[in-house]
């Protein structure tokens, strides 16, 4: 045979080859699978090679310490708050705890002197108030007299603990009128109201606890006459700027007893979640009336090394 012949017979041995082998793929495999090969031209699994070339960071830890920013946790619901839609317009402001299956929940555990403490501030931390409701129990509506300052976007806070379960829900309430918002524009460590002047020392740092100690002065004089009020003598509340979380805050030292008295100073230990501003109320009593200073921290991101675990502050009262 010449070699042309042989050349022919050799390329039909091939064919046969590859044909065969191509039909024994089809059999294990099934063609649609065989075509997305072919169409991705043998590419990883979507989102592998990308992972591998920008390190696959680990997806982020949710935070911790962190609530006042759903109206639903821990089993509860917040349900609508209604109150006064206008300024200067006396009304009732009011609003109900749900279980998740829209049970009104009526039973109540004590905690910090009350059975539930409502905050309610502006979006730009301003109209700051701590207070009270009562509950109807048979129906499980928390209300009080109402009126509003100023308008704009609130928040309203419900910090309340039942069923061994404590939870801080919270919700918005548009006010109609003109807003004039006045947020934080820097940091105020010191304030002074109807006559007493509060001051505020120590840095915040995210992640781990923070110490802060307040100062209460009046006519250059320190105040030694700091009552008991909501399990301490002084109640302190941290609002993250701009998402407004309600952050936990711990005053040192045990519960003191109602003829207690204590001062000028009194320590916290605070812990925030993230670097940022933070907008901090502190209501104090003397002789038997609640007054709130106000201040604006900015918290430093945290130092310490990843994985380590931050120090135990002391944790002995809200």
């Amino acid at each position: 045979m010449n070699t042309v012949g042989r050349l022919g017979l050799y390329g039909a041995g091939l064919v046969i080859a590859f044909g065969a082998a191509y039909a024994a793929a089809g059999a294990l495999v099934p063609a649609s699978i065989v075509a997305e090969w072919t169409q991705a031209g043998h590419a990883e699994p979507a989102g592998h090679a990308e992972q591998e070339q920008q390190g696959a960071d680990p997806a982020p830890k949710e935070e911790q310490n962190v609530s006042g920013v759903t109206i639903s946790a821990s089993g509860f619901v917040l349900n609508r708050v209604e109150a006064p839609a206008e300024t200067a317009t006396q009304g009732t402001l009011s609003f109900r705890i749900l279980t998740t299956a829209g049970e009104p929940v009526t039973d109540f555990e004590t905690a910090h002197g009350k059975q539930l403490h409502l905050i309610v501030v502006r979006s730009d931390g301003s109209g700051y108030r701590h207070v009270h409701p009562e509950l109807d129990a048979a129906t499980g509506t928390w209300s009080l007299p109402w009126t509003w300052d100023a308008a704009g976007t609130y928040r309203v806070y419900a910090d309340f603990t039942a069923d061994g379960r404590s939870a801080t829900l919270s919700r918005q309430v548009d006010v109609a009128g003109a807003v004039a918002p006045r947020p934080a524009t820097a940091i105020v460590t010191k304030d002074e109201v109807d006559g007493f002047d509060v001051a505020v020392s120590g840095d915040l740092v995210a992640g781990t606890g923070s110490e802060l100690t307040i100062e209460v002065t009046r006519d250059g004089e320190p105040v030694t006459t700091l009552e008991p009020y909501l399990g301490a003598f002084g109640h302190l509340v941290a609002l993250r700027e701009g998402d407004l979380a309600y952050l936990h805050v711990h005053a040192h030292g045990e519960e003191p007893q109602p003829d207690d008295l204590a001062g000028p100073t009194v320590a916290f230990t605070a812990e925030v979640p993230s670097a940022g501003r933070y907008l901090l109320y502190l209501d104090f009593q003397v002789d038997g009336e609640v007054r709130t200073a106000q201040f604006v921290l900015d918290a430093a991101a945290s130092a310490s090394v990843p994985g380590e675990e931050p120090a135990d502050g002391d944790h002995g009262g809200h």
